[in-house]
């Protein structure tokens, strides 16, 4: 099988992520490119480690009236482009949407596929979790679908390398001198995951979300990202890590570890790791994950939700070990 591919926004981080996959997927056939500011150049002139079958492909300016035949898109384009030009797009072609502009949008379908991979298959139009989002749902759907945290008092801490920021963009604060041996906390009270997090909390708990708290950090390391998370419930910790191992049992990519996670685990890969410590007696949990925000949190997600709508095996092209050390 063939399934021929096209990713627009492929010189940013998740778009190159994606070409990284999808040039060792056995069914994806990468044909079509495209990315305003690295239009004209070749795949290799960009990515110089790029297979031999690829090199040549040309990237094209972004254009959603003049795409050649394909049966599948991804977009990994900057939140607020994509909605309008991705209405353009046959309905034929399905679309992974990697960017922030459909996620529980009307018409797509929310691609938690940890979670609710039944939603995924079948679905033409699926929108990516985000990268924080995905870290704090994985890790708490076992203990919000068990009852065993409420909904409505959770805080979250959140830290993530610096690629999670994308490659675009000239805020300083990105740059070497200010990032290294530094810890940036951003996005406060309004950081644009918010939303996307109440309501898929509010969905999974059947109740509101309304006290969710949100802190995320920005850490000096490339890639990798950790979230802590303190909620209230009566739970042990045996408990929770039953849930989870429950949860996930016929799951491929969500390991559940008695050890609290480390960010290397993930690297380089779609896995999602959680583990859980708890008081019952101060009525505490705390809930930890961790994923590689270009990998669960973006690129390799998006071809776990791509292998699910294509009616492919969900782990095509996603079962390379993470990288170490």
């Amino acid at each position: 099988m063939s399934i021929r591919v096209g990713i627009v926004g492929i010189s940013g981080f998740g778009g190159g992520e994606a070409l990284r996959l999808i040039a060792s997927h056995p069914a994806f056939e990468l044909v079509h490119a495209a990315g305003d500011g690295s239009a004209g150049s070749r795949l290799i002139d960009r990515f110089p480690g790029v297979p031999r079958k690829l090199a040549g492909l040309v990237i094209e300016t972004w254009d959603p009236d003049s795409l050649p035949e394909l049966d599948l898109l991804f977009a990994s384009l900057p939140t607020g482009t994509s909605a309008e030009a991705l209405a353009r797009i046959p309905e034929r072609v399905k679309i992974v949407d990697i960017g922030g502009d459909h996620r529980h949008a009307d018409g797509w379908t929310y691609g938690l596929a940890d979670v609710w991979p039944d939603r995924v298959r079948g679905s033409t139009r699926v929108a990516n979790p985000g990268c924080f989002p995905v870290a704090t749902l994985n890790t708490l759907a076992p203990l919000l679908a068990a009852k065993l945290i409420r909904p409505d008092n959770i805080v979250i801490d959140a830290k993530t390398g610096l690629s999670g920021a994308g490659r675009g963009g000239g805020d300083s604060r990105f740059g070497f001198a200010e990032t290294n041996e530094n810890l940036q906390p951003y996005g406060l009270l309004r950081h644009v995951h918010m939303p996307e997090m109440e309501t898929t909390i509010g969905q999974l708990a059947g109740g509101s979300a309304a006290g969710l708290v949100f802190t995320p950090h920005l850490v000096p390391m490339t890639r990798g990202l950790l979230v802590t998370i303190y909620c209230r419930g009566r739970a042990t910790t045996a408990q929770c890590l039953d849930a989870a191992r429950s949860f996930y049992a016929d799951r491929p990519f969500v390991r559940v570890t008695d050890r609290p996670p480390q960010t290397k685990w993930a690297s380089g890969s779609n896995l999602s790791f959680v583990s859980y410590a708890a008081d019952p007696d101060r009525e505490l949990v705390i809930a930890m994950g961790v994923v590689d925000n270009l990998g669960k949190g973006a690129a390799g997600h998006a071809v776990q939700n791509a292998n699910l709508i294509c009616g492919l095996p969900e782990t095509a092209g996603l079962e390379g070990a993470p990288l170490w050390p």
